[in-house]
């Protein structure tokens, strides 16, 4: 048998890598490319937390300047002053966009508020896909341990006032596109079947506590390849 000798092998390489078609690049729908995407923290949490996620969508197309986080005040009631909050931060984002609808990718607590605003607000013509990772919600029994001098635990307390009529009637109302990703190993969330809501795609990631949930690169695949379907 005769073997290639390393210069022969290395011509070979090259004429074959020239004569070869050049791959194309993963395309996204044109709609997704152009739809804003507002990340929104948990409790006690900042727009920080969501640096490692927001470095891997623009390290795989997504435009730096569609890519908001929202700020918030996680003490403060959920429906009854954080929704409104939101609903005119997602009417300044369409309006310096110029676009028709946004997503949204909700950690732990923000499930709730933008959840909300999809339910009682304007958001169900609004938003085009609704992201819950780590969500309570069918509430925490954690939440306990602050309910007594917070009201964002309070709302997340199971039985609570929000978490009863968010999970009335439909858990998935409207149009909007549902996904939520919970953990078996995550140690906020009690249990962590919580986040699961009827209607939606349910997907469990590998074992992750809950704010590794922000910066695994398994999950933004998951949530990126949840926001780029039509």
């Amino acid at each position: 048998m005769r073997r290639l000798t390393v210069p022969v092998l290395s011509a070979l390489l090259t004429v074959a890598v020239a004569s070869a078609p050049a791959a194309a690049a993963p395309e996204r729908a044109s709609a997704a490319a152009d739809r804003p995407v507002i990340f929104v923290p948990g409790r006690n949490a900042g727009p920080g937390v969501w640096d490692s996620m927001i470095s891997r969508f623009t390290a795989a197309g997504r435009p730096a300047d569609r890519l908001f986080t929202w700020d918030y005040d996680t003490s403060q009631s959920a429906n009854e002053t954080l929704a409104p909050h939101f609903q005119a931060y997602v009417d300044e984002v369409l309006r310096r966009t110029g676009a028709s609808q946004v997503d949204i990718v909700a950690h732990s607590l923000g499930s709730l508020t933008t959840r909300w605003y999809v339910k009682f607000g304007t958001g169900a013509t609004r938003v085009h896909h609704w992201v819950s990772l780590a969500g309570p919600n069918h509430g925490t029994q954690l939440a306990w341990l602050c309910a007594l001098y917070d009201q964002g635990c309070r709302d997340m307390t199971p039985g609570s006032y929000v978490v009863t009529r968010l999970n009335e009637g439909t858990e998935t109302p409207g149009p909007v596109r549902y996904t939520t990703v919970r953990s078996r190993c995550d140690e906020q969330i009690a249990p962590v079947s919580s986040t699961a809501l009827a209607g939606a795609e349910n997907i469990e990631a590998p074992c992750l506590k809950h704010n590794e949930l922000l910066t695994d690169e398994t999950v933004a695949t998951e949530v990126r390849t949840a926001l780029d379907s039509n």
